[in-house]
C-alpha cells in the first residue's frame, strides 16, 4: 500500500540534501523499544509524581489542609491562615477562558514518520528522510458548542496537529472537512455570532438548527458548501479515528533553492471512514456526552492506536485558476481529478494525555506556527487567522508566554530577545538583548535562507494593486461545488443530507428566512430545494439552473467503502442470566474478540460474565448486535417484562440497532428474537445461524459498517 501510494512522486524524486548540521536527534526524544521516538519523552521532566510524598503549598513546605485555622472549634476562620487563603485563591484561577470556537476537544500524543526523502518538494526538514521520526500532538473537536457540549453534536470537526520538528513547531490547523463557510476572516465574528446560543436564554447549545444560523447561511451563500458536508456524515462522524483531515487553505512549499508549490493538507484516517446516524447521534449525546473522547482514549490504551497517512495535492504556481475555481479560495476543495493524492509520511496517535489541562486544553495551535520549506498564501482567510490565533492564545493565557508552557515548547531550543511578560518561566543569560550590538557578539544570529537554516519567504512573491475592501471575482461561484459535492454522494447519502436540511430548517420561526434558505438551496438544485420545501410547508421554487451540472467526483463519499479494520468497534451480545445462554454469551464474546472488537455481554444483572446490565445499554453503545441463544426469552412475554431493566428494553436494542444500519445478528433459537421485532434473517446485514456462520457475518457486515438499504429515500413510498 505504501509503495503504491508514492508511485505518483516516484518521477520527481530528487537526491537528498545534506544533514543539517545544527539538528540534534536527541532532542527528538529518547527512542522507545521497537526504534520508535517517545512521542511525550519532552514533557516527563515537568510531570509530578506524587506517590510517598507529603502535601505541601506551592512554596515547598509540608502541611495539612483538610482543616482551616480558627479562633476556637466553633469560631471564625482567621485570615493569617495562608493554607487555607492559598488552596481557595489557586482553586479560583483553575479554570482559563475557554476556547471562543473549539471548545470542546480531546488530543493525543504521536509520531509522524516521512516515507521517504521530499526534499525535491519543501526543505522542511521533518520530510527530509526516510524513515525520519517527528514527535506531533493532535486535537480533535467540534467548533461551535462549548466546553460542556456533547461530542456527537452536528458540526465540522477541528482536526488540529502540532509537529515538534527539528526545526521548530509546525501546525496544520485544520477540520475534517476540506472548505469553509466565509472567504474572508473579517467576517469570522458574523459567523460564529450566527452559530452560537441566542444571547437572550442562551439556546439551544451547540447546535444550528435556529433562526440566526439558518439566516446567516442563507445570507452568505459562500457558506453553502460547507454547510451541505456538515449535513452529511462528514457532520456526526462515528469517532475521531474514522474522519479524514485536512488544511482547508492553499499553502505553499518550497524547496532548498526557491522553487514552490501550491499545496493542499490532506490527512487520510488508516480506521477508514465511518460515520454516525442523526437519531443515533442525538441519543449518544443524551447518553453518553463523552463518546469520541472516550473512543480515541480506549483505542489508545487497548494498543489499538490509530493512524493516518499525510498526503498532499501539489498544484504549479501558475495553474492557481485554472481549474474553474480559484485556489485561493477557501470555500472550493481541488478534486483529486485533477491533482492526485501523493501520500508523504504516516502518523500514528499511541499515547494518552496524562494531564488533559496541561496538555490538551493548554495547547495553543496556530497556523503562523510554521517552518523552514512552507509558506503561506494570499487566500484572505488564512491571512486573517494568522492574525486572530495569536490574538486569541493572548487572550486565553493573558500574555505573551504561552509558548514556553511545556506542551507548547518547542524541541528545537528558543532563542530571540523576548523578555519578561506575565508567566516567563526562562532565566535568559544575555543581558544584551537587542539586535545589532556588539557586546553579545552578534547573537542569537539572523538566519535566512542560505545561513543557519532560516525559514524564508517564497522567492519572487509579489504584491501589488489598489487598495480595496472586494474579494476577487474569482470567488464569486457559491454554488457549483456543493452540487458537485452532493451530486457525488449515494442516493441515501444524499438523503441524509436532505434529513438533516429538513430537520434543522423546521426548527426556523421566520418565514421569509425559510423561503430564502428554499431560494439558496435552488441554486444548487431544483430537486433538494423542493424536497425541503415539502417539509417545511411551503411552495417549491422554479428551476435556476444557472449552477446546474451532473459532474461527480471521487473521495467525498463516507459509507460508499468498507472499512480496512474492524478492531476496536463495539458489539453488544444480548444475553439472559437464566440457563445456559450467559455461557453462549462467553464464548461468542471469545471468538469476536479475536478480530481486535470490543464485545459487551449484556443482561439482566451483572452476574460472573455480565459486563453491562440492560438498564443501563442501548443500542448507541455498539456497531453490532447479536442475540446470545436462550436469550430470545427477554424478547417477549413475562421475559420481557422484569423489573430490573425498562420494559422492552433488549427489544429496544435491537430494534434501533437495526433502524440505524448497524449489523444485526442472532445464534440458534434466538432467531425468535428477530422475528419478534419485525426483522427479516434474509435481508443484507443480517444473519442468523449457527456461532461461527453469524461471527463470520457479523465481522463482514462491520466492513459494511452501516446499511444503508434500511433507509427510506424520498419516492419510495409513492403508489404507482
Amino acid at each position: 500500500m505504501r509503495v503504491n501510494a508514492l508511485l505518483p512522486l516516484s518521477g520527481l524524486i530528487g537526491t537528498a540534501l545534506a544533514a543539517c548540521p545544527f539538528a540534534d536527534p536527541s532532542a527528538l526524544g529518547r527512542r522507545a523499544e521497537g526504534g520508535e521516538v517517545d512521542a511525550r519523552e519532552r514533557l516527563k521532566e515537568v510531570e509530578v509524581d506524587d506517590a510517598g510524598q507529603y502535601m505541601t503549598t506551592d512554596f515547598g513546605g509540608n502541611v495539612g489542609e483538610q482543616f482551616s485555622l480558627k479562633a476556637g472549634n466553633r469560631g471564625s476562620t482567621l485570615l493569617e491562615d495562608f493554607i487555607f487563603r492559598q488552596k481557595l485563591q489557586h482553586f479560583d484561577h483553575e479554570r482559563i477562558p475557554e476556547r471562543v470556537v473549539h471548545a470542546r476537544g480531546a488530543g493525543a500524543h504521536g509520531i509522524f514518520t516521512s516515507y521517504g526523502d521530499w526534499s525535491n518538494i519543501t526543505a522542511a526538514s521533518f520530510l527530509s528522510a526516510e524513515g525520519k521520526q517527528t514527535p506531533v500532538f493532535v486535537r480533535f473537536s467540534t467548533v461551535a458548542g462549548s466546553k460542556g457540549s456533547a461530542d456527537t453534536a452536528r458540526d465540522v470537526h477541528g482536526f488540529a496537529t502540532r509537529f515538534y520538528t527539528d526545526e521548530g513547531n509546525f501546525d496544520i490547523v485544520g477540520n475534517n472537512i476540506p472548505v469553509f463557510f466565509i472567504q474572508d476572516a473579517i467576517r469570522f465574528p458574523d459567523l460564529v455570532h450566527s452559530v452560537k446560543p441566542s444571547p437572550d436564554n442562551e439556546v439551544p447549545q451547540a447546535a444550528t438548527a435556529h433562526d440566526s444560523a439558518w439566516d446567516f447561511f442563507s445570507s452568505q451563500p459562500s457558506a453553502l458548501h460547507t454547510l451541505f458536508w456538515a449535513m452529511s456524515g462528514n457532520g456526526i462522524p462515528r469517532s475521531y479515528r474514522h474522519m479524514d483531515g485536512f488544511g482547508v487553505h492553499t499553502f505553499r512549499l518550497v524547496t532548498e533553492d526557491g522553487k514552490s508549490k501550491l499545496v493542499k493538507w490532506h490527512w487520510k484516517t488508516r480506521q477508514g471512514k465511518a460515520a454516525l446516524v442523526w437519531e443515533e447521534a442525538q441519543v449518544l449525546a443524551g447518553k453518553n456526552a463523552d463518546f469520541h473522547r472516550a473512543d480515541l482514549w480506549d483505542a489508545i490504551e487497548s494498543g489499538n492506536a490509530p493512524s493516518w497517512e499525510l498526503a498532499v495535492q501539489l498544484v504549479d504556481e501558475e495553474k492557481a485558476q485554472a481549474y474553474g475555481f480559484d485556489l485561493l479560495d477557501p470555500t472550493k476543495f481541488l478534486p483529486e481529478e485533477f491533482a492526485p493524492l501523493q501520500v508523504l509520511g504516516e502518523m500514528t496517535l499511541n499515547r494518552n494525555p496524562t494531564n488533559y489541562f496541561a496538555e490538551t486544553e493548554q495547547i495553543s495551535f496556530q497556523p503562523g506556527h510554521i517552518v523552514r520549506g512552507v509558506d503561506f498564501t494570499e487566500d484572505p482567510l488564512l491571512q486573517g487567522r494568522l492574525y486572530s490565533y495569536l490574538d486569541t492564545q493572548l487572550n486565553r493565557h493573558k500574555g505573551p508566554n504561552f509558548e514556553q508552557l511545556p506542551i507548547n515548547r518547542p524541541v528545537s531550543g528558543v532563542h530571540n530577545n523576548h523578555r519578561d511578560g506575565q508567566g516567563q518561566a526562562w532565566i535568559h543569560k544575555n543581558i544584551h538583548h537587542y539586535t545589532p550590538s556588539y557586546l553579545n557578539k552578534g547573537y542569537p544570529a539572523q538566519a535566512n535562507q542560505t545561513v543557519g537554516r532560516g525559514f524564508f519567504t517564497t522567492p519572487g512573491r509579489t504584491a501589488s494593486g489598489y487598495l480595496n475592501r472586494e474579494l476577487s471575482a474569482t470567488f464569486d461561484d457559491y454554488y457549483t461545488q456543493p452540487r458537485l459535492f452532493f451530486n457525488s454522494l449515494t442516493p441515501v447519502e444524499q438523503q441524509f443530507v436532505i434529513n438533516a436540511i429538513r430537520f434543522e430548517a423546521s426548527h426556523v420561526t421566520n418565514e421569509q428566512v425559510k423561503k430564502n434558505v428554499l431560494e439558496q438551496l435552488n441554486k444548487i438544485s431544483n430537486d433538494v430545494a423542493k424536497r425541503v420545501a415539502v417539509a417545511l410547508g411551503l411552495e417549491a421554487p422554479q428551476p435556476d439552473p444557472t449552477y446546474y451540472h451532473n459532474n461527480v467526483t471521487r473521495g467525498v463519499s463516507i459509507f460508499n467503502v468498507t472499512l480496512p479494520t474492524i478492531a476496536t468497534l463495539r458489539v453488544g451480545v444480548l444475553a439472559t442470566t437464566k440457563g445456559d445462554s450467559l455461557d453462549k454469551a462467553k464464548a461468542l464474546k471469545e471468538q469476536l474478540e479475536k478480530d481486535g472488537l470490543k464485545v459487551t455481554i449484556v443482561a439482566e444483572y451483572l452476574a460472573s460474565g455480565v459486563d453491562q446490565t440492560y438498564s443501563a445499554a442501548d443500542a448507541t453503545g455498539f456497531d453490532a448486535v447479536v442475540v446470545a441463544e436462550g436469550a430470545e426469552r427477554v424478547f417477549s412475554g413475562k421475559g420481557a417484562m422484569n423489573p430490573l431493566f425498562p420494559a422492552g428494553r433488549p427489544s429496544q436494542i435491537l430494534t434501533d440497532g437495526y433502524r440505524w444500519g448497524k449489523p444485526v445478528a442472532a445464534v440458534g433459537s434466538a432467531k425468535k428474537a428477530l422475528k419478534s421485532v419485525g426483522v427479516e434473517g434474509k435481508e443484507a446485514g443480517v444473519y442468523a445461524g449457527v456461532e461461527d456462520e453469524v461471527v463470520k457475518g457479523v465481522e463482514e457486515g462491520l466492513k459494511v459498517f452501516k446499511f444503508l438499504e434500511r433507509f427510506p429515500v424520498d419516492g419510495d413510498d409513492d403508489e404507482e
